[in-house]
């Protein structure tokens, strides 16, 4: 295994001098805070995940979750890690004090969250899910609600979990029919099924709190129809012990990776006692899980570019450890009595290297940049400034998602590369990454699903305000970038793929205005694509601007060397990653269709 999983110099640049956290703290709800504080909360997760997390990396792969007897076994580290994680605050770190939290910036949690993630990432989804279950209770739930399930589920005394997708019913909510029948009491009978639960049950954890999307008895069709539960496994009597609530464990699905995360099949209300509480308003329900769900793809994405780091780290340890083949001489050949090269010289295999620390930095870059957002739109002292950030938010959320996820599989899959044929064999970690990483692109809303979100929904709101935002934020550093006379030629470039990008959007947005969506949004994955790269240019041209300041400056926090990487990592990723749109703008404006289904089939 690595000897480092994580670049905690890497991480804290980004975290503290490109998206300066330290701005944060002057806002009101972050000034109990200081960098300081923050520093060593992030020390210490670190500590943490060195020691509860990595060592057992490779042992929860081997020992997966699996189901027996109703009830989900899982590794032992699981209730340790949930335990601790109650303990270090590192569930309750974002809430408000008043709710028991620490009111901590969530662009520093997810920092500290994406080390554990590195560390080992079939862990940190168990608590990251209880802080969002919590979350969403606090937010929309009466105060018995919160008094109840809150406090025990911010210590990791109790799980927590989102509960959409049904057997029928998929990806598409507005089928789900999971039924919640009104009693004459404060409660609901709850009857129905929900699969893919992640972190759904576990032998060691007394009660798990599941946020269940129903519909009421009588309520419209479709989406506009859906309520939100809590529904517990164990609910709480008034002596405060617990009874079982009708809520069985069905199976556990068996993965390819992320074996020791578990995922559940649940039944509930098999002998019609299954009790599930209102949150909030009738047929509010989706609007209110966006609030997790949001919550969650920032998380799907952070768990991805953090696999990805980790990888790269084994990639670029192994590539300075292994010597392979020699330099080519002037002529062409190779001196079979030189001593070895190490394979971290051959350009080839540079190349690969230099691919995922674009990817893995970009990624995290972009994670940060969602995270500094939220903490924004959580602190506005203005109605202007809470809906610019909104809507820039809502912008990133689907490429955050995404771009991590499929992006950072290209990444491993070029270290298991680096590798050669030991990043096959089991003796070595890069395979595990590999088959880990692969459901981040299906969490939370596929790469399709998350596509047609951001062209279908994000650029049209609000007449393409949020799209216009966020082309202001990349002009703002182009304009930067072009006073450096290394750095204009990068600037020009990004200059001309977002006029591109409104050249491909003028060519398709006359379709949407003629109502033919299937035709608008039937190349949303390659708009993804193409978006994904741009931002992912525009955030490292930000970086390079930032690290050519520091450079030259006797002052400089980290070594030349490392702000030299940085400017290098953007050239590479210009020279590259930035040229696909080209191909990408052309088919998108291609007037040919051949993926819309007509009178003809034929895929045979």
């Amino acid at each position: 295994m690595s000897k480092k999983y994580v670049d905690l110099e890497t991480l804290k640049y980004i975290l503290y001098d490109i998206h300066k956290l330290e701005d944060l703290l002057t806002r009101e709800r972050f000034q109990e805070h200081d960098m300081e504080s923050l520093n060593l909360f992030i020390d210490s997760v670190k500590e943490f995940s060195d020691r509860e997390l990595y060592p057992y990396f490779q042992e929860m792969d081997a020992t997966p979750a699996y189901h027996k007897d109703g009830t989900v076994i899982v590794h032992e580290q699981v209730h340790k890690v949930m335990l601790q994680s109650g303990e270090l605050g590192i569930i309750a770190a974002a809430f408000d004090y008043e709710d028991g939290g620490l009111q901590i910036p969530f662009s520093a949690l997810q920092a500290a969250v994406f080390i554990m993630d590195a560390a080992n990432n079939h862990l940190p989804g168990y608590p990251s899910l209880t802080q969002g279950a919590a979350e969403l209770i606090t937010e929309f739930a009466n105060q018995t609600l919160k008094d109840r399930y809150v406090p025990k589920m911010l210590t990791g005394v109790w799980g927590g979990t989102m509960c959409l997708t049904e057997p029928q019913a998929g990806s598409s909510l507005s089928d789900i029919v999971t039924k919640a029948t009104p009693t004459d009491k404060d409660y609901y009978k709850i009857t129905g099924q929900k699969i893919f639960i992640s972190g759904g049950d576990n032998q060691f954890t007394e009660n798990i709190v599941h946020l269940v999307l129903a519909r009421i008895e009588g309520a419209p069709k479709g989406t506009k129809g859906i309520s939100l539960f809590v529904v517990p496994k164990n609910r709480p009597k008034a002596d405060g012990s617990l009874e079982y609530n009708d809520v069985m464990t069905v199976a556990d699905f068996q993965k390819m990776g992320q074996r020791g995360y578990c995922t559940t099949h649940l039944g509930f209300g098999d002998q019609d006692d299954c009790r599930g509480w209102l949150v909030g308003e009738e047929h509010k329900g989706l609007a209110q899980m966006f609030l997790m769900m949001n919550g969650a793809r920032i998380a799907v994405g952070r768990g991805a570019a953090a696999i990805a780091m980790a990888a790269y780290r084994t990639s670029l340890q192994y590539a300075n450890e292994r010597p392979q083949g020699r330099k080519l001489s002037a002529d062409g050949k190779k001196n079979p009595t030189e001593k070895q090269s190490l394979i971290i010289e051959h350009p080839d295999v540079r190349r690969m290297l230099l691919l995922q620390k674009a990817i893995v930095e970009g990624s995290l870059s972009l994670v940060m940049l969602a995270s500094k957002y939220q903490d924004i739109v959580a602190t506005a002292t203005s109605k202007e400034e809470k809906e610019k950030y909104h809507l820039l938010l809502e912008m990133i959320i689907p490429i955050v998602k995404t771009y991590p996820s499929e992006a950072g599989s290209e990444s491993v899959d070029n270290g298991l590369q680096v590798l050669g044929g030991y990043g096959f064999c089991t003796d070595f970690t890069l395979q595990q990454y590999y088959r880990d990483i692969r459901i981040s692109a299906l969490y939370e809303g596929t790469t399709g699903i998350q596509s047609q979100d951001l062209l279908g929904r994000k650029v049209t709101m609000h007449n393409g305000k949020g799209l216009e935002l966020l082309a202001a934020e990349i002009m703002q550093t182009i304009m930067v970038a072009s006073k450096d006379e290394e750095l204009k030629v990068y600037a020009a470039v990004l200059g001309d793929k977002l006029k591109l990008s409104q050249k491909v959007i003028g060519k398709l947005m006359p379709f949407a205005l003629k109502g033919n969506y299937e035709r608008y949004l039937s190349d949303a994955n390659l708009f993804m694509e193409y978006m994904s790269i741009v931002v992912l240019g525009w955030l490292w041209l930000d970086m390079a601007i930032d690290a050519k300041k520091e450079v030259s400056n006797a002052d400089r926090k980290y070594s030349e060397t490392f702000y030299e990487s940085k400017i290098h990592t953007m050239k590479f990723y210009f020279k590259y990653e930035v040229p696909k749109t080209n191909s990408l703008a052309e088919s998108l404006m291609s007037d040919e269709v051949v993926t819309i289904k007509n009178d003809k089939e034929y895929i045979i």
